[in-house]
């Protein structure tokens, strides 16, 4: 196609490209007219720490990673640079749940330990927002070695 020809991809109200397709809980494309899950539709909006934690916590609760990994993506764009690996990790965690929601267990096992080793590269920011990364490891090792059958994922202990 070329570049000065209209294109045919959704597109919000601000002219970026989005997939307009509803989802399934694992955020896999439906078909146009299937039912899907509920979206969040304030995907760009900049929240504070504490939101980012409640929001992403609720939404794994629900066995919703694919959302969490959405929030916590948002978290990792916005945040100051020396809090960007947290952000990133705890990101790379809650996709590790979505390919294990999905069924591709070796890619939940790479994304699991890369999300607690980037997580595990800001010490400073972690104990800033009351994340224990020794607790982030051990999770991370017990998912890989049991799956589903392991406890969910628990971003900061209050």
């Amino acid at each position: 196609m070329a570049r000065d020809q209209p294109s045919d991809r959704d597109r919000d109200a601000a002219g970026r490209a989005r997939n307009a397709r509803p989802r399934d809980a694992s955020g896999r494309p439906l078909p146009y007219g299937a039912t899907g899950v509920p979206r969040d539709d304030d995907e760009d909006e900049e929240l504070a720490p504490d939101e980012v934690f409640a929001r992403a916590q609720e939404l794994l609760d629900a066995d919703r990673p694919f959302d969490a990994h959405d929030v916590l993506e948002g978290a990792w764009k916005a945040a100051p640079e020396d809090e960007r690996l947290l952000w990133k990790g705890l990101a790379q965690l809650a996709v590790g749940l979505t390919h294990e929601q999905r069924g591709n267990a070796r890619g939940a096992a790479s994304l699991l330990r890369r999300g607690a080793g980037t997580a595990a590269e800001a010490p400073e920011a972690a104990a800033r927002h009351g994340v224990d990364l020794t607790a982030l490891a051990g999770w991370a090792a017990a998912r890989e070695e049991s799956g589903p059958d392991a406890p969910g994922l628990v971003l900061r202990r209050r």
